[in-house]
């Protein structure tokens, strides 16, 4: 399958200037400024193929955005090199930018006073569609994304999840083959979370088209992404199977144990693992992943149990373990004083 998006090393420095607050340190500032550098993205290096859907995480502030911002050429990159298409992002060029997409879920791309239609019209003018071509693509993401009633409304009367439809849809309208996604899904309710996310799905298949994905709600990532990539102050710490993420980073497996007629004691349950949740009906038990099978074998040998299943820890308490690790090599450099 081929390559199309290509990372080496890519990095990116931001210089930014401190000072403390009142008017003394704002006087000593215009003659003596204090500044530090602050590494966004440091030397982050993967390959997405066509087709993939992979996930990108990281805590607020670990670089996503900003990767983002430089794969679609928005940001030139401090070091290393990236390739998208075959193209070097940063040139901007038009043959690159019909055939890329970024949707920022914070950003609006449509016209907020008048129809989205209108909007629309505009996206055809701008990327030169022909207007078949544009009426057909259009007409498919209508049916996609349920938007035949909402299409002549103002942008300004439509609800957070009707817009990010609208959004989504402009931003596809002349086919990409690379979706830079950033928190697509953000304050939308779970059933325009489920819409959207089914739609991306089918968007991708139909399409062969590449997906980076970034987002809180590890609901889309589990529903979309096979692969993630993780960074976290700037590095990559994983890059690989959803999957073996959870194995990599978490120790433990959840034995759920729903008791018979008789209740169980949880004084005796104590014994086979650490309990972690006491509720009507069922007990959670944490043991290590590697003795899941056996500690079950067991309990349902000790106990008169009617059910029991193995449960694999949430992936958003994987990744907040990932969060928390300590970062050794994120060392602030000293500030930096210049003469102005």
């Amino acid at each position: 399958m081929a390559t199309v998006i290509r990372v080496r090393d890519l990095a990116r420095t931001y210089q930014v200037t401190e000072r403390e607050a009142g008017l003394a340190a704002a006087l000593r500032s215009l003659v003596r400024r204090r500044t530090r550098q602050v590494k966004a993205v440091d030397r982050v290096s993967f390959e997405i193929d066509a087709g993939e859907i992979v996930g990108f995480l990281g805590a607020n502030g670990a670089g996503k955005t900003t990767s983002l911002k430089m794969l679609s050429g928005l940001l030139y990159p401090t070091a290393g090199e990236a390739s998208v298409l075959g193209f070097t992002p940063s040139n901007r060029e038009a043959a690159f930018l019909s055939q890329i997409t970024l949707v920022m879920g914070q950003r609006n791309q449509l016209v907020w006073d008048v129809p989205a239609v209108d909007s629309f019209e505009l996206s055809r003018a701008v990327y030169r569609l022909p207007r078949d071509e544009y009426r057909q693509t259009l007409d498919e993401l209508i049916d996609l994304l349920d938007l035949q009633p909402v299409l002549g409304v103002p942008v300004r009367n439509l609800s957070l999840g009707e817009r990010m439809k609208c959004e989504i849809a402009g931003a596809l309208l002349h086919r990409p083959k690379v979706l830079f996604l950033d928190e697509p899904t953000i304050g939308l309710d779970v059933t325009a979370q489920r819409r959207i996310r089914a739609f991306l799905k089918e968007y991708n298949t139909r399409h062969n088209a590449a997906i980076l994905l970034t987002s809180h709600y590890m609901a889309d990532v589990e529903a979309l992404c096979k692969r993630v990539i993780v960074i976290h102050h700037g590095h990559l710490i994983y890059d690989g199977d959803l999957t073996h993420l959870r194995q990599q980073f978490t120790t433990y497996k959840t034995i759920v144990v729903k008791p018979g007629d008789a209740p169980l004691d949880p004084a005796l349950l104590a014994a086979y693992g650490e309990i972690i949740c006491e509720e009507v009906g069922q007990i959670q038990l944490r043991v290590h992943r590697l003795d899941a099978a056996r500690t079950t074998a067991r309990l349902l040998a000790d106990f008169p149990i009617t059910d029991v299943s193995i449960v694999e820890p949430p992936i958003e308490e994987v990744i907040e373990r990932v969060f928390a690790m300590p970062d050794r090599e994120n060392v602030e450099p000293e500030p930096v004083y210049e003469a102005v």
